[in-house]
């Protein structure tokens, strides 16, 4: 997929990178994150899952440290959990 306009392109395949979602606190949220990620990567190449509570405890923030193959990958990923309704937001 060729860059949009403004959007830098100069990651090399395959790396590792850090998918970041945050969400209200839910016991589920973690294994939600995870498994939306889980169908575009191979568990193999998914090498850590952190979990960060808000200071209240109202949100959580899931961390997956992936290896990415591919621009496209990512795009799917990110629309994923873009797309889910817990998601508040993802990095």
């Amino acid at each position: 997929m060729p860059p949009t306009p403004g959007q830098d392109r100069a990651l090399t395949f395959p790396s590792r990178l850090d998918i970041k979602a945050m969400g209200k606190h839910d016991a589920d949220f973690e294994a939600l994150i995870v498994d939306i990620v889980r169908r575009h990567v191979p568990s193999e190449e998914v090498h850590a899952v952190r979990t960060r509570m808000s200071n209240a405890n109202r949100y959580m923030a899931v961390t997956l440290t992936i290896t990415a193959s591919s621009y496209g990958q990512l795009d799917a990923i990110y629309q994923n959990l873009s797309d889910c309704a817990q998601v508040l937001f993802a990095l």
